[in-house]
Protein backbone atom coordinates (compact mmCIF):
# COMPACT_ATOMS: atom_id res chain seq x y z
CA UNK A 1 0.00 0.00 0.00
CA UNK A 2 1.27 3.64 -1.16
CA UNK A 3 0.65 6.48 1.16
CA UNK A 4 1.00 10.29 0.63
CA UNK A 5 -0.24 13.11 1.13
CA UNK A 6 -0.96 15.87 -1.92
CA UNK A 7 -0.06 19.36 0.05
CA UNK A 8 3.55 18.31 1.75
CA UNK A 9 6.55 17.79 -0.60
CA UNK A 10 6.40 14.53 -2.17
CA UNK A 11 10.10 14.43 -3.22
CA UNK A 12 12.73 12.72 -1.45
CA UNK A 13 15.92 15.05 -1.12
CA UNK A 14 19.08 13.50 -1.32
CA UNK A 15 21.99 13.72 -3.50
CA UNK A 16 19.97 13.68 -6.81
CA UNK A 17 16.87 16.18 -5.98
CA UNK A 18 16.43 18.58 -8.31
CA UNK A 19 17.17 22.63 -6.81
CA UNK A 20 20.14 20.92 -4.71
CA UNK A 21 24.08 20.39 -5.73
CA UNK A 22 24.58 17.36 -7.08
CA UNK A 23 26.90 15.60 -4.17
CA UNK A 24 26.48 12.40 -6.24
CA UNK A 25 29.74 13.26 -8.30
CA UNK A 26 31.58 15.15 -5.75
CA UNK A 27 33.74 12.60 -3.72
CA UNK A 28 33.92 13.43 0.58
CA UNK A 29 36.86 14.31 2.23
CA UNK A 30 36.62 11.35 4.23
CA UNK A 31 34.16 8.36 4.82
CA UNK A 32 32.17 10.18 7.91
CA UNK A 33 31.49 12.86 5.79
CA UNK A 34 29.73 10.77 3.24
CA UNK A 35 26.83 9.83 5.66
CA UNK A 36 24.54 10.94 8.34
CA UNK A 37 25.36 9.75 12.28
CA UNK A 38 21.85 10.96 13.73
CA UNK A 39 17.92 11.40 12.76
CA UNK A 40 15.34 13.09 13.63
CA UNK A 41 12.28 10.93 12.43
CA UNK A 42 8.83 12.29 12.40
CA UNK A 43 5.76 9.90 12.34
CA UNK A 44 3.30 12.34 11.38
CA UNK A 45 -0.86 11.81 11.15
CA UNK A 46 -2.97 12.72 8.47
CA UNK A 47 -3.87 16.62 8.47
CA UNK A 48 -5.81 19.51 6.38
CA UNK A 49 -3.85 21.86 5.04
CA UNK A 50 -3.43 25.13 6.23
CA UNK A 51 -1.15 28.32 6.21
CA UNK A 52 0.64 27.51 9.24
CA UNK A 53 1.23 24.13 8.17
CA UNK A 54 2.59 25.97 5.22
CA UNK A 55 4.48 28.38 6.98
CA UNK A 56 6.16 25.72 9.15
CA UNK A 57 7.70 23.72 5.95
CA UNK A 58 9.19 27.07 4.10
CA UNK A 59 10.70 27.76 7.48
CA UNK A 60 12.38 24.64 8.97
CA UNK A 61 14.95 24.44 6.49
CA UNK A 62 16.56 27.22 8.03
CA UNK A 63 16.72 25.89 11.53
CA UNK A 64 18.25 22.99 11.08
CA UNK A 65 20.98 23.91 8.39
CA UNK A 66 23.16 25.44 10.56
CA UNK A 67 23.56 21.84 12.65
CA UNK A 68 23.89 20.15 9.63
CA UNK A 69 20.90 18.67 8.99
CA UNK A 70 19.09 18.01 5.50
CA UNK A 71 16.09 16.20 4.73
CA UNK A 72 16.46 12.65 3.54
CA UNK A 73 12.95 11.70 3.46
CA UNK A 74 10.08 14.41 3.34
CA UNK A 75 6.51 13.58 2.62
CA UNK A 76 6.98 11.15 -0.08
CA UNK A 77 4.52 8.16 -0.44
CA UNK A 78 5.88 5.18 1.43
CA UNK A 79 4.98 1.38 1.10
CA UNK A 80 3.53 -0.55 4.06
CA UNK A 81 4.72 -3.68 4.27
CA UNK A 82 3.79 -4.58 7.89
CA UNK A 83 1.02 -3.36 9.81
CA UNK A 84 -0.53 0.11 9.54
CA UNK A 85 1.46 3.35 9.12
CA UNK A 86 -1.06 6.54 8.14
CA UNK A 87 -0.11 9.60 8.01
CA UNK A 88 3.65 10.77 6.47
CA UNK A 89 7.67 9.85 7.13
CA UNK A 90 9.84 12.91 7.21
CA UNK A 91 13.68 11.82 8.26
CA UNK A 92 16.25 14.76 8.83
CA UNK A 93 19.95 13.65 8.66
CA UNK A 94 22.60 15.44 10.92
CA UNK A 95 26.06 14.66 11.27
CA UNK A 96 25.75 13.56 15.37
CA UNK A 97 22.92 12.97 18.31
CA UNK A 98 24.65 16.03 19.88
CA UNK A 99 23.57 18.15 16.79
CA UNK A 100 20.08 16.96 16.29
CA UNK A 101 19.45 17.67 20.18
CA UNK A 102 20.71 20.80 19.36
CA UNK A 103 19.08 21.25 16.67
CA UNK A 104 15.28 20.58 18.42
CA UNK A 105 16.44 22.85 21.42
CA UNK A 106 17.16 25.70 19.67
CA UNK A 107 14.73 28.85 19.73
CA UNK A 108 14.82 28.87 15.78
CA UNK A 109 13.37 25.38 16.00
CA UNK A 110 11.25 25.69 19.13
CA UNK A 111 9.79 28.92 17.46
CA UNK A 112 8.26 27.31 14.71
CA UNK A 113 7.46 24.03 16.37
CA UNK A 114 3.78 25.19 17.48
CA UNK A 115 2.88 26.13 13.83
CA UNK A 116 2.99 22.19 13.10
CA UNK A 117 1.84 20.95 16.49
CA UNK A 118 -0.99 22.93 16.16
CA UNK A 119 -2.49 20.67 13.04
CA UNK A 120 -1.02 18.08 13.09
CA UNK A 121 -0.45 14.51 15.45
CA UNK A 122 2.82 12.67 15.34
CA UNK A 123 5.45 10.88 16.73
CA UNK A 124 8.60 12.29 16.74
CA UNK A 125 12.38 10.99 17.77
CA UNK A 126 16.11 11.83 17.62
CA UNK A 127 18.28 8.31 17.19
CA UNK A 128 21.80 8.22 16.72
CA UNK A 129 22.62 6.13 13.84
CA UNK A 130 24.51 2.74 13.88
CA UNK A 131 28.81 2.77 13.35
CA UNK A 132 30.02 2.32 9.53
CA UNK A 133 31.55 -1.02 10.99
CA UNK A 134 28.54 -2.25 12.15
CA UNK A 135 27.69 -5.58 12.12
CA UNK A 136 23.64 -7.11 13.30
CA UNK A 137 25.47 -10.61 13.52
CA UNK A 138 27.27 -9.60 16.89
CA UNK A 139 24.29 -7.89 17.82
CA UNK A 140 22.68 -11.77 17.86
CA UNK A 141 25.45 -13.09 19.40
CA UNK A 142 25.08 -11.29 21.91
CA UNK A 143 21.58 -11.93 22.22
CA UNK A 144 22.28 -15.70 22.09
CA UNK A 145 24.93 -15.65 24.89
CA UNK A 146 22.38 -13.49 27.23
CA UNK A 147 19.84 -16.49 26.83
CA UNK A 148 22.54 -19.35 27.31
CA UNK A 149 22.78 -17.42 30.94
CA UNK A 150 19.20 -17.48 31.72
Amino acid sequence: MIRGSAFITRQVIDRGAPGRQDRAHQQPTSRKDATMTAYAIAHLQEAAPHPEIAEYIARITATFEPYGGRFLVHGTAHEVKEGAWPGHVVVIGFPSIVKARAWWDSDAYQAIAPLRARHIEGDIVLVPGVSEDYDATDTAQTMLEALAVR
